[in-house]
């Protein structure tokens, strides 16, 4: 019954804004996230200087290698803000129907069947494939197997995990020790190696050529995320800031791998459940992003104390309020006079709301202070309905208290 009215409930997103909740609070508890997640990781906040940074609008979509000169401007892809919308709310609507004699992934860890098609078995991938960095890259059949998640992938042979087959995973300590070595495994493809049991990373001995590697293969990006989101699933979501951290750092400060900015930011931060941390490792990567004004996965621009709203519609423009210099005229002069200061007061209006559309039509998925688009301040069509009432009945009457006024 709790899974149907889940569903009744659930709608779909259908713009980047409704997928991503990073900025919809900045002082909520550590407790308040997505999905309850694993042991959290000590990452300093920056400072307000840094904080106060903002971000600029969005534009085009896949650039990895940003330069000062001639920095095309880049655009959230809502495919991947849905899908990792998804992933984080644990996929709502999800059907799962499986037998525990089912349950392929828990059994292919307890090295009690083979990955198909390849008929390999976890304990050989373990210890003669570390290192093999042959196998590990043009092997395209493995990483649904060593890297279960619930959702298809390009191997239709590997089965999805199901939040059952999750549970009994979970509570399997020789399935975790194999799911650890395989993370191994596969930090070591990548340069790196785990430092603790809390998931800190760092730069093993052979980083210099994987990273260069890493950064001409960026399919491998497509690991990496799967690799992220199959740690938080399998009860490991503490493992993943420490890494997507250390990429953050080696993509922008050390700049070993450029290309792999744009992924690292729409992918890696957000297969995080935690919006605290994801927050942090944003504003970590604003500080170096360049040019700062393109960066677009940044807090919405906070409007000013007092400042208007503007959600009018184009047939509301037409009532414009009339000028203190009109109301001052000479009574003879009075309609001549108004007539001409609302004539330039509404051409003036019209010209401020087409700027305002314009804006809107040529960025209409930006996070970054929009008219009535930014998460924190969504007005819905409702409400935007009721409040343009409003204020064309306010303006009719006191448009109409204005003629009134001379006779």
């Amino acid at each position: 019954m709790g899974n149907l009215v889940g569903s009744l409930r659930y709608r779909e997103p259908s713009t980047v804004e409704e997928c991503d909740s990073t900025w919809e609070t900045d002082s909520e508890s550590d407790e308040l996230q997505e999905q309850q997640p694993g042991d959290h990781i000590n990452i300093t906040e920056p400072s307000n200087e840094a904080n106060s940074k903002e971000a600029d609008q969005e534009s085009a979509n896949i650039q990895n290698n940003d330069t000062q000169e001639s920095a095309p401007k880049l655009k959230r892809s809502f495919y991947a803000a849905k899908d990792l919308y998804k992933y984080r709310h644990s996929y709502p609507n999800s059907k799962e129907h499986r037998q525990p004699s089912e349950y392929q992934n828990l059994r292919f860890y307890l090295n009690a069947i083979p990955l198909v098609p390849d008929g390999i078995y976890i304990e050989e991938i373990l210890t003669k494939w570390k290192g093999d960095y042959e196998q590990l890259e043009h092997n395209h059949n493995y990483i649904q197997w060593l890297f279960p998640l619930r959702e298809q992938g390009l191997n239709f042979y590997a089965q999805e995990l199901t939040q059952d087959e999750i549970k009994e995973f979970q509570g399997s300590r020789e399935a975790k020790r194999r799911f650890l070595l395989a993370y191994t495994v596969m930090l070591d493809f990548f340069g790196l190696k785990l430092l603790d049991k809390n998931g800190n990373v760092a730069r093993a001995a052979n980083w210099q050529d994987r990273f260069q590697h890493l950064n001409e293969s960026q399919h491998n990006y497509l690991r990496i995320t799967r690799i992220l989101k199959s740690l938080g699933e399998l009860g490991f979501e503490s493992f993943k800031a420490p890494l997507v951290k250390l990429l953050l750092e080696e993509a922008f400060v050390e700049e070993t791998m450029p290309k792999m900015k744009h992924s690292a930011l729409e992918y890696f931060v957000y297969t995080i459940r935690i919006r605290k941390e994801r927050r942090v490792l944003l504003r970590f990567a604003q500080l170096h992003y360049q040019p700062p004004e393109h960066f677009i996965w940044g807090p919405p621009k906070k409007r000013k104390p007092g400042a208007k709203l503007y959600c009018t519609q184009e047939k509301n423009t037409a009532s414009a309020k009339p000028t203190r210099e009109a109301v001052s005229k000479n009574t003879a002069s009075l309609h001549a006079s108004s007539d001409s200061s609302t004539g330039r007061t509404e051409n003036n209006r019209s010209d401020k709301t087409e700027n305002e559309n314009q804006a809107k039509t040529a960025s209409p998925a930006s996070t970054d202070g929009q008219v009535c688009t930014t998460e924190d301040t969504f007005v819905s069509e409702g409400e935007r309905a009721s409040k343009n009432g409003k204020a064309s009945v306010a303006n009719k009457q006191k448009h109409a208290n204005f003629k009134k006024k001379p006779g």
